[in-house]
């Protein structure tokens, strides 16, 4: 267990409240072996909350590692209502290409289909709901950057971002930090609210 979840002498990339009131560290009531590392407690309803701090630390890693890249051969692929909207998000600030609902399959894969696209990264909002997108990026051989939560399997996950990764408003500041830090690693301005990347009720 990792008790310094809010070490005072930390500097976190938006203030510890505002992680907390969008609920990025609520997960679910079930946890994996996988994620067990990313788990600060156990809350009296059951519920698994993550490290803030870790999910912190993670977003800075995961956007210093977007910031290497060619943008427009970044996936992000959202099936998750809530996602959808901070997926294309970001994919409009950064200069990516998002897909967000129904993942068709092969379009990793298979270049006769007319969607077809060559990623060098690929982001997930939750491995298990973008599975597919996931076994594909593992066929050809790309790294995955994924949203997880306390009941994910990370096997294919080569960077996981631990949060609650159902939640409107949580998926809204992590996506929105992610963007803000990716365009700041690559010195680019940044004119986005936290609210543009929420999905709508």
């Amino acid at each position: 267990m990792n008790e310094d979840f809010m070490d005072t002498e930390y500097e976190s990339l938006i203030p510890m409240d505002e992680y907390l009131a969008s609920g990025v560290h609520i997960g679910t009531q079930q946890k994996t072996e996988d994620m067990k590392k990313f788990i600060y407690r156990v809350r009296t309803d059951g519920l698994y909350v993550l490290n803030v701090q870790t999910t912190d630390q993670r977003i800075r890693v995961a956007a210093k590692m977007l910031a290497r890249y060619d943008p427009e051969k970044i996936v992000i692929v959202s099936a998750r209502q809530y996602g959808q909207r901070p997926a294309e998000k970001l994919a409009k600030a950064i200069g990516a290409k998002a897909i967000a609902g129904r993942f068709i399959p092969g379009t990793l894969t298979n270049p006769q289909y007319m969607n077809y696209t060559e990623p060098d990264l690929l982001i997930v909002t939750d491995p298990s709901g973008d599975a597919q997108a996931v076994k594909e990026a593992v066929n050809i051989g790309i790294p995955v950057v994924g949203m997880c939560d306390t009941n994910n399997l990370t096997t294919n996950v080569d960077l996981v971002i631990p949060t609650n990764n159902k939640g409107r408003k949580a998926l809204a500041v992590v996506y929105w930090l992610l963007a803000r830090e990716t365009l700041k690693e690559r010195g680019e301005a940044f004119s986005y609210t936290v609210e543009d990347f929420e999905a709508e009720l």
